[in-house]
C-alpha cells in the first residue's frame, strides 16, 4: 500500500495475532516471568477513555518485556457482578446475565480493535459459575479458619419499597433512588470478615511495598488508623460495664460526662422513664441521618440524657451518660468518655447543654479558668487536678503523661494500654441477587452449616422476579431456600445473601495463573510461580478499599498454606484521569455546547450570548466533553489513539484530550510510513559498505542514543511520553540523513519500527512485513544499545560575543574540556572570526565543554 490506512491493517493482523496465538502465555520456565496486570473492568458495555488508558499502559509494559526475553502473563476478565446489572434487569425487563454477558461481548470486541495483547485464554468473569463456585469454596476457607462470622449491624433501609439499599442508592439528600423515602439505619444480621485480625500486618508490610506510590500507602495507612492508648471501662449504676477507648487516658480526670452512640445495645437498658420519649425521638432522627452528616465537621452538636450515670474509674465520680449522633456505633466501642477542656467536639457538647469543664491540663505560662474558656486547649502543658498525675507533663513522649496513666490504670486494676485501630470488620452482606450466595445453611440445631465443597457451586437460580420492593429476590424463592441440612438432615434454609462484589476482585490476580482449573480455585505451584503481580496499574479510586482486601485474602489463604508470598502486588501505577474540554457558564454553572466552533478564543452560551469557561475535567456525557474511544479508532486507528494517549502525559498525570494532538500523533504515523516506504523501494539493500563517515557515525549515534533512552523510560517509572518523544527524534535524524544508501541508515529503520512496535503494533506490524520480514516483530528481540555508538567525536560549543550567543561550533570531544585548546578552535573558527577580526579582544571567557565569550572594544 502506497498510503497509511489503518483501518485495513488493523483489522488484518488483529485476525492474524488471534490466529497465531501470538499473544498466548509461554509457559517455558526457564525464561524469567513479568505478571503484567490491569484493575479488570466492570462489564458496562462500553469503552472510555479511561479504559483505552490503562489497557495501552499495560499493553506496552508487556510487549516490551515480551520481547526481552519474559514469559509474560498478561490476562483480561470481568468484575461481572454488582448493582448496575440488577438495576437493568429492573428497569429494562431483562436478566442480569443476558445483560451483563452481552455487555462482556461487546467490550470484549472494542478491546480487540485497540490491539491489546491480552491472553484471551485466561478470561474469567466473576459471574460464571466457573469462577464463583471457587469465590464460594475461599469463603469457606475464612469461615473454617473464624475470619467469616455474622453479627447485627446497621443498613440502609427504605421503608416504602422494604429493602436494603446500597449506599449508592441513596441520594444526597439520604431519599431513596427509587421510592423517593427518607432513608432509616435498621439493625440487621450480617457477615463480616474478620479483617481486623490482620490490621497490623496490613499496616508493617506496607514499609514492603517500596513499588508502591508513597501517597497510596499513606492512604492505607490512615485508614487502617493505628493508635495507642488505652482501654478503660466505665461502670453505670446497675452495674453493666461501659468499654471505652482513648489514646489520652491521662485526661480521664478531665471526663466529666459519656457519650454513646444511639444504637449503642445499652441505651434502652440506661434509659430513665421521664427520658423514654426523647431517646426514642432521638434515634429515630439520628437513624435518618447518613454517617456523613453525623460526623461532618462544624454540624451543631445535639444529645439528649438517658437519665443514668456512670463512675469515672478514676476517681469515683458519678458523671451524666448522653447519646449524641456523632458517636458512631461502627467505630470504636460506640461510647466515649467526654473530655470537655481538652477536646473541641466535647467542648461545644458540654457548653451546649451546660455540662461541666474540668481542666486537667494548664499551659506552661499560663493558668486556665476553665468558666472563661472559649474552646478546648488541646495543646501542651502540666497535669492538674489528675491525682497521681499531677505535675507529669503533658504529652505522649517517654515518661510523660500518657504514659504515666497506662502505668497507674495497669498497676490499679483500672485499664490496660492497648493499641487500637480505625478499622473495621468488612461487612460483606448484600440483600441482592446479582452476587455469589454466601454457602451457608441455617439449621435450627446445628445453626451456620457450610456447604460441603462437593455442593459447590450454590448457584443463582434463573427464574427470578425484579420488582425493586421487598427482600432480595432470592428470599422469596422457597424451592431454593429449603433444603436439608449437610449435617443432621433436619429440614433447614439457605443462606439469601449474597457478597459484596470486592470478594470477587479480592482474588482474581489468583485465578489467572491457571483459570481453567476445575479441580481448584488455583494450582498453589502455578499461582506461587507467577505471583506476585509484578506490574499492576488501576486508577487511584481503588487505592484504599480493593487493595486492601486484595492484600487481606492474600495474608489469609498465605496462612491457609495456599500461598508462598506475602503481597500480592510488588508495583502499582496509579494512572491520571482522562478529562475532555468542557464549557461552562460560570453565572449559571451549567455545562453547554458552545455557540462558535469549539476551538474558537471565546466561546459564549448559545441561549444566553454570555461568554463561556473553559476548563478540563472528567470526561462525561452531561458535560459534553465525553470523546468515544470507537469514533477515534474509525477515524484515525488505534495505533494513533494508543500513542496519543502515552505521549501527551505522563501515566500518573492527568491527560486533557485535545483533537489537535491526537492528530499530531495520527500525522507521525504517516510520517513513518513514508519513511519506511520509502526505504523499502529506494533503498531496500544496501548499496554502499559502511564506512567512517561522520553523517554515518551521528546516524549510528541517533540510533542507540533513541535505544537507549526509550529502553531507560520504559524501565521503572514508565516514563512513555519521553519515549515517543525519542521515536520522534529518531524519525527526524532519519529524514535528515544525508546517508540513505547505508546500511547504517537500514539499521536505524529497522530500529525505529522494533522500538514503535510496542507503541503502535499494527503499523509496526505492517511496516515490518513490507520489508520482506516473515516472523512477526513482536518476537523479535528488544534492542541494546552500543555504548560505543554513544560516545560523540565531537562536541557542540556556544560562541557569544559580549554575552549574547552568535552561534556554535564543533571542536574535537577531548579539547571540549581544555580552556587553552576551546579558546584556540573558537579563535580560528569562521563564525567568531565575523566578529573579532580587526576588534581589540579585551577578555576571553571560557566554560569548559559549554561556550566561549569575546568580550571585544
Amino acid at each position: 500500500m502506497d498510503r497509511y490506512n489503518p483501518a485495513s491493517i488493523e483489522e488484518k493482523w488483529q485476525a492474524a495475532w488471534a490466529e497465531q496465538q501470538l499473544h498466548r502465555t509461554s509457559e517455558d520456565t526457564s525464561k524469567p516471568k513479568f505478571y503484567a496486570l490491569s484493575m479488570f473492568p466492570y462489564p458496562s458495555g462500553n469503552l472510555h477513555m479511561g479504559h483505552v488508558r490503562v489497557y495501552t499502559i499495560v499493553d506496552v509494559i508487556a510487549r516490551v518485556r515480551r520481547m526481552q526475553g519474559y514469559r509474560v502473563l498478561n490476562p483480561m476478565g470481568w468484575d461481572a457482578f454488582g448493582l448496575p446489572a440488577e438495576n437493568a434487569a429492573i428497569e429494562r425487563g431483562i436478566h442480569p446475565a443476558k445483560w451483563t454477558y452481552e455487555n462482556i461481548a461487546q467490550m470484549h470486541q472494542q478491546l480487540d480493535q485497540l490491539g491489546i495483547s491480552f491472553d484471551w485464554e485466561r478470561e474469567v468473569a466473576t459471574c460464571s459459575p466457573d469462577y464463583y463456585r471457587w469465590t464460594q469454596w475461599i469463603f469457606l476457607q475464612f469461615f473454617q479458619m473464624g475470619l467469616a462470622y455474622q453479627k447485627e449491624a446497621t443498613v440502609n433501609w427504605d421503608p416504602i419499597d422494604q429493602t436494603v439499599l446500597a449506599n449508592e442508592q441513596v441520594d444526597s439528600e439520604g431519599r431513596s433512588w427509587r421510592s423517593g423515602a427518607m432513608v432509616e439505619r435498621k439493625l440487621l444480621r450480617q457477615w463480616f470478615f474478620k479483617i481486623t485480625d490482620y490490621a497490623e500486618q496490613l499496616l508493617t508490610d506496607l514499609d514492603k511495598l517500596t513499588g508502591w506510590p508513597e501517597k497510596v500507602r499513606l492512604m492505607q495507612a490512615n485508614w487502617i488508623g493505628r493508635s495507642i492508648g488505652a482501654q478503660v471501662t466505665f461502670q453505670t449504676e446497675a452495674g453493666d460495664d461501659i468499654v471505652v477507648f482513648t489514646t489520652r487516658p491521662d485526661t480521664l480526670w478531665g471526663a466529666t460526662f459519656m457519650v454513646l452512640s444511639p444504637e449503642h445495645p445499652l441505651v434502652k437498658k440506661l434509659t430513665a422513664p421521664e427520658q423514654a420519649e426523647a431517646i426514642q425521638a432521638y434515634q429515630s432522627a439520628a437513624a435518618a441521618k447518613s454517617e456523613i452528616d453525623r460526623t461532618a465537621e462544624g454540624q451543631e452538636k445535639t444529645g439528649v440524657w438517658t437519665g443514668s450515670y456512670a463512675t469515672n474509674p478514676v476517681n469515683g465520680e458519678a458523671i451524666p451518660i448522653w447519646i449524641a449522633d456523632y458517636v458512631l456505633m461502627d467505630y470504636g466501642t460506640g461510647a466515649i468518655m467526654a473530655v470537655p477542656a481538652h477536646d473541641q467536639r466535647d467542648f461545644e457538647f458540654a457548653r451546649k447543654f451546660n455540662l461541666p469543664i474540668k481542666v486537667v491540663v494548664q499551659p506552661a505560662d499560663q493558668s486556665i479558668d476553665a468558666a472563661a474558656m472559649t474552646m478546648a486547649h488541646a495543646g501542651a502543658g502540666v497535669m492538674v487536678n489528675s491525682g497521681p498525675l499531677d505535675g507529669v507533663p503533658a504529652g505522649k513522649e517517654a515518661g510523660q503523661s500518657v504514659e504515666a496513666a497506662v502505668q497507674w490504670l495497669e498497676a490499679n486494676g483500672k485499664g490496660k494500654g492497648t493499641v487500637n485501630y480505625r478499622l473495621r470488620d468488612w461487612l460483606i452482606s448484600r440483600q441482592r441477587y446479582w452476587g455469589a450466595p454466601i454457602p451457608i445453611v441455617h439449621c435450627p440445631n446445628c445453626g451456620a452449616v457450610p456447604v460441603p465443597d462437593a455442593q459447590l457451586p450454590v448457584t443463582l437460580p434463573e427464574d427470578v422476579a425484579f420488582s425493586g420492593r421487598g427482600p432480595s429476590p432470592l428470599a422469596k424463592l422457597d424451592d431454593w431456600i429449603n433444603v436439608p441440612c449437610p449435617t443432621c438432615n433436619t429440614p433447614a434454609k439457605r443462606e439469601t445473601d449474597t457478597m459484596d462484589t470486592f470478594i470477587d476482585s479480592s482474588w482474581y490476580f489468583l485465578r489467572y495463573p491457571d483459570a481453567r482449573n476445575e479441580q481448584q480455585a488455583f494450582d498453589p505451584a502455578k499461582t506461587n510461580d507467577w505471583m506476585p503481580v509484578d506490574q499492576y496499574v488501576g486508577g487511584i479510586e481503588h487505592a484504599i478499599l480493593h487493595l486492601l482486601y486484595s492484600r487481606f485474602f492474600t495474608k489469609v489463604l498465605r496462612d491457609r498454606g495456599l500461598l508462598s508470598f506475602d503481597e500480592p502486588f510488588q508495583r502499582l501505577l496509579t494512572q491520571g484521569m482522562v478529562q475532555g474540554k468542557t464549557y461552562k457558564n460560570p453565572r449559571s454553572g451549567k455545562y453547554v455546547i458552545p455557540m462558535n466552533v469549539a476551538d474558537a478564543a471565546n466561546p459564549t452560551d448559545p441561549e444566553t450570548g454570555e461568554p463561556l469557561e473553559v476548563v478540563y475535567e472528567k470526561m462525561s456525557k452531561s458535560k459534553y466533553n465525553g470523546v468515544a474511544p470507537g469514533e477515534v479508532v474509525s477515524k484515525y486507528g488505534a495505533d494513533t489513539a494508543r500513542m496519543f494517549i502515552l505521549f501527551k502525559a505522563p501515566p500518573e498525570k492527568d491527560l486533557e484530550w485535545e483533537d489537535a494532538d491526537v492528530e499530531g500523533q495520527f500525522r507521525f504515523l504517516n510520517r513513518v510510513w513514508r519513511l519506511v516506504t520509502e526505504f523499502r523501494i529506494q533503498n531496500s539493500e544496501s548499496k554502499t559498505q559502511p564506512s567512517e563517515s561522520k553523517p554515518e557515525k551521528d546516524l549510528r549515534r541517533a540510533i542507540h542514543t533513541a535505544i537507549k533512552e526509550v529502553t531507560d523510560d520504559l524501565q521503572g517509572e514508565y516514563q512513555f511520553n519521553t519515549a515517543v518523544s525519542e521515536l520522534m527524534k529518531l524519525s527526524n535524524a532519519l529524514t535528515d540523513a544525508s546517508c540513505k544508501e547505508s546500511p547504517v541508515y537500514a539499521e536505524g529503520i529497522h530500529a525505529l519500527l522494533i522500538l514503535l512496535a510496542p507503541f503502535a503494533p499494527h503499523l509496526a506490524e505492517e511496516l515490518w512485513h513490507s520489508l520482506r520480514h516473515t516472523d512477526s516483530i513482536h518476537t523479535q528481540p528488544w534492542l541494546n544499545a552500543d555504548e560505543a555508538a554513544l560516545v560523540a567525536d565531537e562536541a557542540t560549543i556556544v560562541i557569544q560575543i559580549l554575552g549574547k550567543t552568535k552561534g556554535t561550533i564543533a571542536v574535537p570531544v577531548q579539547a571540549a574540556n581544555s580552556k587553552s585548546e576551546l579558546e584556540s578552535y573558537a579563535r580560528e573558527s569562521e563564525l567568531a572570526r565575523k566578529f573579532i577580526d580587526g576588534k581589540e579582544i579585551k577578555k576571553v571567557i571560557v566554560v569548559p565543554g559549554k561556550l566561549v565569550n569575546f568580550v571585544v572594544g
